[in-house]
């Protein structure tokens, strides 16, 4: 898609992750500029170590409800950012019903590590959000302004 986009929606399997992960960060990047919201093919709470991790560069995602894609209220978006296979087979299913551009990023879901201390595992849920800020930012220079975190976003 060429030109501004006005709306964004991000997916993941879960809502519990990837995607709100890429909302908030979006949310940050783009303000009032763009709408911008996130879902699942299932839901889940989110992730304590996704809040942690957003918290240490300033993007709060404290109040986000975990939603499926079949629970949307907008079902109108310029863009729809599929992170995993699952999500990617949902939103173009979407595209039957809504004209809109897919685009599949594979993610990795750092949830899946179980392993390590605590900053370990938190290690994999950075560099998923320094990944995210740095593919937004390419994707839509247009409408995206970076912020600075602590440095590590």
């Amino acid at each position: 898609m060429t030109g501004k986009v006005g709306s964004i929606l991000f997916c993941c399997t879960l809502n519990a992750v990837r995607s709100p992960m890429a909302e908030g960060i979006a949310k940050r990047l783009m303000g009032t500029r763009v709408y911008v919201d996130s879902a699942g093919v299932k839901r889940d709470s989110v992730d304590p170590f996704v809040i942690a991790v957003l918290d240490e560069i300033g993007v709060d995602i404290h109040r986000h409800k975990a939603k499926t894609i079949d629970e949307l209220h907008d079902s109108s978006f310029d863009v729809i950012v599929s992170l995993s296979p699952e999500a990617h087979h949902k939103a173009l299913e979407l595209t039957r019903i809504m004209a809109c551009e897919v685009e599949y990023w594979p993610t990795f879901d750092p949830a899946l590590i179980q392993e390590g201390s605590r900053e370990a595992r938190l290690e994999g849920y950075r560099q998923l959000r320094d990944q995210l800020k740095a593919r937004i930012l390419k994707r839509f220079p247009d409408v995206a302004e970076d912020f600075s975190g602590d440095g590590n976003a």
